[in-house]
């Protein structure tokens, strides 16, 4: 069977510094690499994992932090940001029966969230697993918003306020290298492979 490719499918939306919405579409993406413009490709990718994942609980209002802002709908979005963050970093395709390893290789590189040293596995359980399959934490970790000590090791309670912040810096961190390493250095050939499945992914 015959498949087509809409180019004009938005693979990212969001807002600028300066509140203009701004749209790339698959033939946007397209040019960028046509073009090898990896300031672009870099802005681009920053922008459609976090306004999916992190610029919803970033909303100031007062009310909306008293009632609706959730520790664990933060970490249940944090927890998918990882895998597909790890996934742009492996070239993965997509992270089937990979998910474990996901975790550990993020937890245990990246350096602001070193406190989970040789607990990767735990977090992955209790809360990755915990809260995506069954809507809770397990093995008596627990998740607090108070924005203020990002593991409690002792009582295995997870900050999701500083834990959002901190992977907000691993974004951050993985666009800045985009900008700075070479096309055709493994960095950019593990994004690009995970972006033609994702492009591939809007075939029909």
């Amino acid at each position: 069977m015959m498949t087509t490719l809409d180019t004009n499918i938005e693979l990212a939306r969001y807002f600028d510094a300066s509140g203009q919405l701004q749209i790339v579409t698959v033939a946007d993406y397209n040019g960028y690499v046509a073009n090898k413009d990896q300031n672009s490709i870099a802005l681009f990718i920053f922008h459609r994992l976090h306004s999916r994942y992190l610029k919803p609980f970033q909303f100031g209002d007062k009310d909306f932090i008293e009632q609706f802002k959730n520790g664990f709908s933060i970490m249940a979005n944090c927890c998918l940001l990882i895998e597909t963050l790890q996934s742009f970093k492996n070239g993965w395709e997509d992270s089937s029966n990979k998910s474990a390893l996901a975790f550990k290789q993020f937890l245990s590189t990246e350096t602001n969230f070193a406190v989970f040293r040789n607990k990767e596995k735990e977090f992955y359980i209790n809360i990755r697993c915990g809260i995506l399959h069954q809507g809770e934490t397990t093995g008596g970790w627990k998740i607090n918003r108070e924005g203020t000590n990002l593991f409690n090791s002792t009582n295995h309670v997870v900050d999701s306020i500083v834990f959002a912040k901190e992977l907000e810096k691993s974004l951050e961190d993985y666009s800045g290298k985009l900008k700075t390493e070479k096309w055709d250095s493994e960095t950019w050939d593990n994004f690009r492979t995970k972006m033609r499945r994702i492009v591939l992914n809007c075939e029909r």
